[in-house]
């Protein structure tokens, strides 16, 4: 299989990494199971290009992607876009969608799993639109994201420390905020103050990080945070922490393929996450599943004992 990498040498462990030495070795770990790998390096502004040229190169039967979340998310929508196999190295802080895909966090361990892995279809969600593999958010997240890109920091261990910075701001002014849902369609359009929603790629799972045990369940996870005072915003965070925020009292959870959400009072638009990048989405925001339309590099499974 000739396989095209693109590499982010501004994410996360690669800015620390001799990524020449990386590359030769993700060379000969491919070319040992008889998989041409060609290997591209490029700042992180170069990313998207990079990829978009990779994957209409001719003769490429699959991306290989390194970086961040964000560099993930970008990664595969490409790949979906041109219907090709996508492999993942987890450069990042979180590395959320590797966790879902059950791939070691390690950028070298990773190389052998994936140049003896095989192709397996996942779910890929969008709003209006637009490609993500992990969730869409507003109102709590989102402003936390804002806080903390107002703050300075150059590596992994300043990142956490400004997002835990950031979570206490938000803790101690929560937003509160009107939205109107649509679930799969169904004619009913409930509204609700809210201080949190969060649409997520697959439910997901009982974990301190947010991500998806499983991708492949042709569903989006639906979650609404009632409003709430800064001790609530405390007690979620806790529950949070514990892997248990489904069981706290102001979390509503449940599952769609289709989801029409409407800010009444944002016609200018409402500020939102989407896989980690805070961007202003419309009054009206459309998110759908696409069950099985994205494929990726996965370790085979092993035999039963």
């Amino acid at each position: 299989m000739k396989i095209k990498a693109v590499l982010n040498r501004d994410g996360g462990t690669f800015k620390t990494t001799d990524m020449q030495s990386y590359c030769e070795s993700a060379t000969r770990a491919f070319a040992a199971k008889g998989h041409d790998l060609v290997c591209d390096v490029v700042a992180g502004d170069d990313v998207v290009r990079a990829l978009e040229a990779a994957s209409k190169e001719a003769g490429v039967e699959a991306l290989l992607a390194g970086g961040g979340d964000g560099t993930i998310s970008t990664a595969a929508g490409i790949a979906w876009k041109a219907e090709l196999p996508l492999g993942i190295i987890p450069a990042g802080t979180m590395n959320l969608f590797a966790r879902s895909l059950k791939l070691p966090l390690d950028i070298w361990k990773v190389l052998d799993v994936l140049a003896d892995s095989i192709v397996v279809n996942v779910d890929i969600a969008t709003a209006n639109g637009r490609p993500f593999v992990h969730q869409f958010s507003a109102g709590l997240h989102a402003r936390m994201v804002r806080m903390r890109n107002q703050m300075s920091f150059g590596s992994r261990l300043g990142k956490m420390r400004a997002s835990t910075s950031a979570a206490f701001g938000v803790m101690l002014d929560p937003p509160r905020f009107e939205v109107v849902f649509d679930i799969d369609g169904d004619g009913r359009s409930d509204e609700h103050p809210v201080s949190a929603i969060s649409v997520s790629n697959n439910p997901l799972g009982n974990n301190s990080l947010f991500f998806a045990d499983r991708v492949d369940t042709g569903q989006l996870g639906v979650y609404l945070a009632a409003p709430l005072e800064p001790t609530g915003v405390g007690k979620l965070a806790f529950d949070i922490l514990r892997g248990k925020f489904k069981e706290n009292e102001a979390v509503t959870a449940s599952t769609a393929r289709k989801v029409h959400l409407h800010f009444p009072k944002h016609r200018k638009g409402a500020a939102c996450v989407l896989d980690g990048e805070l961007l202003r989405m419309p009054a009206d925001v459309e998110l759908t599943i696409h069950p099985g339309e994205l494929k990726v590099l996965v370790a085979p499974p092993q035999p039963e004992a």
